[in-house]
């Protein structure tokens, strides 16, 4: 028993690049290491793409599986984190063109491009109360904001990726950002709320 406490804690102390060099020979043991290291990670990754747990877990299922099939390709003098944060959104992305086929576009005709002030945000706010206004975008909304505001990609690269024009990348932001503004004000705050007709 105290052996096995002491194989654990070497198995904690395991580099990422140990783990990577492990998963490459198909030590099942490291693959689960370095998937449990990287869940919480993956998960608060894939979350933002999609409306439930069970899409998102199905993201980072994909994503760990396509890390197992490209060790090789891992630049070792980069850090796996971001490599894998790169991975995990491909395979968002490619979950949301599959999905895109299938599922009914909420009219969005009414959500005009516009400039307004922005509203005090509550700082108390918890991550649940956030992925709470993300999960009621519109799914192309809801990628579109996480591709450029969060994981810093270009119009011009999410056009690419999705299979849509720079203009249109850039459109979707806009509205993304009002929809937000507009269910923010609405769920959160009451002041703004309460004075303004939505």
């Amino acid at each position: 028993m105290r052996l096995m406490g002491k194989q654990e804690k070497n198995e904690q102390e395991l580099s990422d690049l140990e783990l990577i060099s492990r998963c490459s020979e198909k030590d099942v043991r490291a693959q689960e290491l370095l998937y449990r290291r990287y869940f919480s990670f993956a998960m608060s990754v894939a979350v933002r793409y999609t409306c439930n747990e069970g899409e998102a877990m199905e993201i980072v299922n994909d994503s760990f599986m396509k890390v197992l099939e490209k060790t090789s390709e891992f630049d070792t003098a980069r850090p796996f984190r971001s490599w894998y944060g790169r991975i995990i959104v491909n395979s968002a992305v490619d979950n949301y063109r599959r999905n895109v086929k299938h599922s009914s576009h909420l009219q969005i005709s009414d959500i005009e491009a516009t400039e307004e002030q922005e509203p005090e945000i509550d700082a108390s706010l918890s991550a649940a109360d956030i992925l709470q206004l993300f999960s009621k975008l519109p799914e192309q909304f809801r990628v579109t904001f996480n591709m450029f505001e969060i994981e810093g990609y270009s119009h011009y690269e999410i056009g690419q990726m999705l299979g849509i024009t720079a203009s249109s990348s850039r459109s979707n932001l806009t509205r993304a950002k009002k929809m937000l503004r507009e269910l923010y004000i609405k769920n959160f705050n009451t002041v703004i709320g309460n004075n303004e007709a939505i």
